[in-house]
């Protein structure tokens, strides 16, 4: 009987998708649901084949340096591969892949959820009404801003950029811009009615709301500072459903302080699961806790999507998602 290959799971994941994983593998489960350390990380590159990591799991230079590694393949639990650092991988003849495509859908109606909280002023409403401190209606009232109609700016017009765009101007009637780098004119954003603009400057000045979606890169890394936080016209608002660590948060608690910004709806931080402290107690700041992907039917299908990367790994067969 052929040995399986032995796979480590480092956080706990779906029920349905630990059963396939035991079904096909040699499968160690974490024993604990938390991020695990980069001695744990280094032990587990020497003693397996293949590592099932999530985005919580640092894979970093320093950590990939171990010797002897074993580890073939490290499948993320994630779209955004920012937890590794690739060229090392690479270096070590360590594969990687992602799940990107399931999440998609899930990740955008969240967008949208944040964009309707901080404008309609959702999040300061409910926790008024659950402090005892609501009085009853009346015309002057926790008077937010209206949605229908407003431009919505969004960077990174990906699947996920664009499922957004569709929400928004099919549902909203909302005029959508984009902008990413090497976006092209092509059917995939006209069906999705996004306007490409010629820059980012043009886009943050021309947005009543920005909504991120790029991924993490060196080139993306606070790349909304406070000169580009001031490039947005007054009263605007900031989503972030991507990545912590492409605002840079100094600058986005000195743009509310100064009124310059009139909101923000935040799912993602830079030092997970740490939280500014300046940007807990605004009632003008909706903060949701990496909610992006969490429903059941789209963490269940990441989870058979990394699967399918294992299967075909170690089946000599081409990756559904290869990231190198």
């Amino acid at each position: 009987m052929a040995t399986r290959p032995s796979v480590l799971v480092t956080r706990r994941l779906p029920p349905a998708v630990e059963a396939v994983l035991r079904d096909t593998f040699d499968v160690t489960l974490s024993s604990d649901d938390a991020a695990m350390s980069p001695e744990a990380l280094q032990r587990a590159l020497g003693s397996v084949d293949a590592i099932l990591s999530t985005v919580t799991d640092r894979f970093t230079a320093e950590v990939l340096a171990a010797y002897p590694i074993r580890t073939r393949l490290i499948a993320n639990f994630g779209v955004g591969v920012d937890n590794i650092d690739l060229p090392a991988a690479h270096a070590h003849g360590i594969a990687v892949s992602n799940t990107p495509g399931v999440l998609t859908d899930c990740t955008a109606d969240l967008t949208m959820t944040l964009l309707m909280m901080v404008l309609r002023r959702a999040g300061e409403g409910e926790r008024e009404v659950r402090g005892g401190r609501w009085m009853g209606w009346a015309p002057t009232r926790m008077l937010g801003r209206r949605v229908t109609g407003r431009t919505l700016g969004i960077i990174g017009v990906g699947r996920i950029g664009r499922a957004v765009a569709r929400r928004a101007h099919f549902g909203f009637d909302m005029r959508v811009l984009g902008y990413s780098p090497r976006a092209v004119p092509g059917p995939e954003l006209e069906g999705c009615g996004i306007e490409l603009c010629p820059s980012l400057d043009t886009l943050l000045a021309a947005s009543d709301v920005v909504s991120l979606h790029c991924p993490s890169t060196l080139d993306t890394r606070g790349m909304m500072n406070a000169t580009r936080l001031a490039q947005l016209s007054p009263g605007a608002f900031l989503i972030n459903t991507a990545r912590g660590d492409i605002i840079v948060e100094d600058a986005l608690v000195a743009a509310l302080d100064s009124g310059h910004l009139a909101g923000a709806g935040l799912d993602v931080y830079r030092d997970e699961p740490a939280v500014a402290r300046r940007l807990l107690g605004r009632d003008n700041v909706v903060l949701l806790p990496h909610l992006g992907s969490a429903t059941r039917e789209t963490r269940e299908e990441m989870g058979f999507l990394a699967v399918q990367n294992l299967r075909a790994f170690f089946a000599g067969e081409e990756l559904p998602s290869r990231v190198i």
